[in-house]
């Protein structure tokens, strides 16, 4: 997978000490505009994860189940999708998905997706 951080250069040398071998880095940008505007084929976008406080700048840590969720959501799956690709009823993704934005003190789905990928709950 071919990928440009994003980041301070403290917080993209930390990101680049996680990545997965199979990652290859085309850049570093301080923006997220600016690694846009560098027009590299890309497979993904890595943001450096905001500074975190000891308990992970979260309200609450999220379950292992939330986190499924959560990379559902970011995939762009609906709550029916979610559903029935985890084997849970529609009602039970609905519950998830209002802890899930309660925890990250976000207000809908699509924050909540922006807010984890700051914080490196998730990536795209």
């Amino acid at each position: 997978m071919r990928v440009a951080l994003v980041g301070t250069h403290v917080d993209v040398e930390r990101l680049r000490a996680r990545l997965d071998e199979s990652m290859e880095v085309l850049g570093e940008f301080a923006t997220l505009a600016d690694a846009r505007h560098a027009d590299l084929e890309v497979d993904a976008y890595l943001l450096a994860p905001e500074p975190s406080s000891s308990d992970g700048g979260l309200l609450e840590p999220l379950s292992a189940r939330e986190l499924e969720v959560l990379e559902q959501l970011a995939s762009g799956l609906s709550n029916k999708a979610i559903a029935a690709r985890l084997g849970i009823s529609d009602q039970t993704v609905k519950f998830h998905v209002a802890s899930i934005t309660g925890k990250l003190g976000v207000t809908n789905r699509t924050e909540a997706v922006r807010r984890a990928l700051r914080l490196g709950l998730i990536a795209l």
